[in-house]
């Protein structure tokens, strides 16, 4: 089973590496490398923002 899951997404990469023109090693960089730690980056950033912003609300109520 785990085979044939892992065999599905190499397919996947396939795929997108042939219709985006990039190749299936250079879909995977951009995706495994590029994208994903970003997307990390950024909703841990936007995580941060809205702590902050609950912080001061709270603050403002209490007073």
């Amino acid at each position: 089973m785990i085979n044939q899951f892992f065999n599905w997404c190499v397919y996947i990469l396939e795929v997108i590496g042939n219709v985006t023109g990039m190749g299936y090693e250079l879909a995977n960089i951009v995706i495994f490398v590029i994208l994903q730690p970003s997307l990390i980056l950024l909703f841990f950033i936007l995580w941060r923002k809205e702590v902050r912003k609950n912080r001061q609300i709270e603050v403002k109520v209490k007073k």
